[in-house]
């Protein structure tokens, strides 16, 4: 079989996504359950739950708490990738988060690490962000371009009709630092948050109520920060696709035109 080419369309590699299966939608209920909440309820209440039964197995309980807990965002990234036969960047960077937080509490390392992690996660991704702009698999098409989410074949037809590629590269650009800057204060919000929050020696009792509660408050603080320029980015990606094509947002996006059949 012959190797693939990368494509030298500002959109990416294969930006007609017809030739391959859709993909199934993820279960947002199981992301947040797996990921967050029961994590969160273990790592407060797992002592109370499985603190006897740990003590026959592990010399400090703690630590098998922790792994309890950690064991569901690592069984989830399992199923997902079975069930949906797709894995990114970012779930597998996720998935190396979890496995780091996991070998801090079980090696005891000293906790600052803990939020040198926190924050160096976020802040390889905003530079591998920046990076990929000098490779021909650019992190924004997977970022903010998906071809499930984006209808990236017709918006390359109409850059190429309006002769506007080289323009809509430059804007690419544009929106890839703007989205590279989202992670970098995902970063430094981090670094803050888990300094201010998780303080006890790791592979305790009082290291897992923090890491559940760092869990917790990294939604609002963090997450909600993080998304608003991430907005900001894909709606000046909107506006200059709008600017060069004619196309608006509705008419780019799968199912949006189906839904506004006025428009």
């Amino acid at each position: 079989m012959p190797e693939q080419q990368p494509s030298t369309s500002p959109l990416g590699e294969n930006p007609n996504p017809r030739n391959t299966p859709p993909v199934q939608k993820e279960n947002m209920l199981l992301n947040l359950g797996f990921n967050l909440f029961l994590p969160i309820f273990i790592l407060n209440k797992g002592k109370k739950w499985f603190g006897s039964i740990l003590e026959d197995y592990f010399a400090n309980p703690a630590v098998g708490v922790l792994l309890i807990a950690l064991a569901f965002p690592i069984s989830y990234f399992i199923y997902d990738y079975y069930k949906r036969s797709k894995y990114n960047f970012l779930s597998v960077l996720g998935l190396i988060s979890v496995l780091l937080t996991g070998g801090i509490g079980i090696l005891e390392i000293p906790t600052r690490w803990f939020a040198i992690k926190e924050a160096g996660i976020p802040f390889l991704i905003g530079i591998a962000v920046i990076v990929s702009l000098k490779t021909p698999w650019p992190l924004i098409r997977t970022l903010l371009l998906n071809p499930e989410v984006i209808d990236v074949a017709k918006i390359q037809i109409a850059l190429e009709a309006h002769q506007a590629v080289q323009s809509f590269e430059r804007l690419l650009v544009r929106c890839t630092y703007l989205l590279a800057a989202s992670f970098l204060l995902s970063s430094v919000l981090n670094y803050a948050l888990a300094r201010w929050i998780v303080v006890s020696p790791a592979g305790t009792d009082a290291f897992n109520a923090e890491v559940g509660k760092m869990m917790l408050w990294s939604w609002p603080v963090i997450a909600l920060p993080s998304m608003a320029v991430t907005f900001a980015a894909l709606m000046l990606l909107a506006r200059g696709i709008h600017q060069m094509t004619g196309l608006k947002l509705e008419e780019i996006v799968h199912g949006a035109s189906d839904k506004n059949p006025t428009n």
